[in-house]
């Protein structure tokens, strides 16, 4: 597995580029601006896109989707309590793809906890991690956790944007936090950590468990 951070956009948010090795068939995490440079990367390493996951509508996380989904022509997944995010709305309804024959869903499909995709060799699973936003999700891939807005180094997601929920994200937190085994948490923004390292050093997480 190969994992590629973009980092994109006014608020610095990580777009990441999962690869099957193998294959060189990927997904795409996260456009959330700068399409050029994601296209770039991806035609320039000769990569096959299956599928583009959002782990939740805040508008830094999905910016360029409609221009990534038009030119690769991979499905758009999020989960059904983000579907009506702002700028989400609005590409439902001009077909997701950019295509302008939106049907009211278009190119963007639901994805909800426990499904699983296959990218190649790779298998991605979906765990419901609301709190940030009402449709958060985390995107748990091997031994890497794809964590969005929900929980970063040292921190984790705020809740005063509409949506938010600080008694939900408590409880997604201490759901990461009781994964068994360790894992390599990629967040929406900053660096990345591991999970072993938050469950000792978290502020945020020590207060959920």
């Amino acid at each position: 597995m190969l994992i590629k951070t973009l980092t994109v956009g006014m608020l610095e948010t990580n777009c990441y580029i999962v690869t099957d090795e193998e294959t060189r068939k990927c997904a795409i995490i996260d456009p959330g601006a700068e399409s050029n440079t994601i296209l770039d990367y991806i035609e320039s390493n000769g990569l096959a896109p299956e599928a583009i996951f959002l782990t939740h509508g805040h508008f830094d996380h999905c910016t360029a989707l409609e221009a990534v989904a038009c030119a690769t022509g991979a499905p758009a997944y999020i989960h059904e309590g983000d579907i009506n995010a702002g700028k989400l709305r609005r590409l439902r309804n001009t077909g997701g793809d950019g295509s302008g024959n939106g049907d009211g869903d278009g190119n963007l499909n639901r994805y909800a906890e426990g499904d699983v995709f296959s990218i190649g060799g790779l298998e991605f699973t979906i765990l419901e991690t609301p709190g940030h936003s009402p449709g958060s999700v985390t995107l748990k891939c091997e031994t890497a956790l794809f964590t969005g807005d929900t929980l970063f180094r040292d921190s984790c997601g705020r809740t005063d944007l509409e949506g938010g929920d600080a008694k939900e994200l408590m409880k997604s937190l201490k759901r990461l936090a009781g994964l068994d085994g360790d894992y390599e948490v990629y967040p929406g923004h900053a660096g990345t950590t591991t999970l072993s390292r938050e469950r000792s050093f978290n502020y945020y997480i020590e207060q959920a468990l």
